[in-house]
């Protein structure tokens, strides 16, 4: 008897310290997917572009290095951002060519050349999967 009463009392040990674990493991969770603002996702852009080792950003036929670039992008970003409503907006209708109109192209460390509107976009389609 005094052995079946032991094992009830260690269930409900092994049960009782299981169960806050499992918890804060969904809390954890939970807050690992909050999924992020476009303000973020823009700063995210923006970030990305500064980080583009060896890569030239152009703009209106002027070569740049990434660090000016995010200067110009941010600085753009502050004065125009309340006219977009997302991060899309943002390089779609800010970040992607001059008043002029004339589209801005990075060229990467490689040689290859893309427009700013494409790098992106695909940068934040990897953005939004996370």
């Amino acid at each position: 008897m005094l052995r079946v009463l032991i094992m009830a009392i260690a269930i409900l040990l092994i049960q009782s310290t299981a169960q806050p674990a499992s918890a804060q493991g969904s809390q954890e969770y939970s807050v690992a997917s909050v999924p992020m603002s476009e303000e973020q996702k823009v700063q995210k852009l923006i970030e990305y572009v500064r980080t583009l080792e060896g890569a030239t950003f152009i703009r209106n036929n002027s070569e740049f290095a990434p660090e000016k670039a995010a200067e110009h992008l941010s600085s753009k970003w502050e004065k125009h951002g309340s006219k977009v409503k997302t991060a899309e907006g943002f390089v779609t209708k800010l970040a992607s060519e001059s008043s002029s109109g004339t589209p801005y192209s990075i060229r990467f460390a490689d040689g290859t050349t893309s427009t700013t509107r494409d790098v992106l976009l695909r940068r934040l389609s990897t953005l939004v999967v996370q």
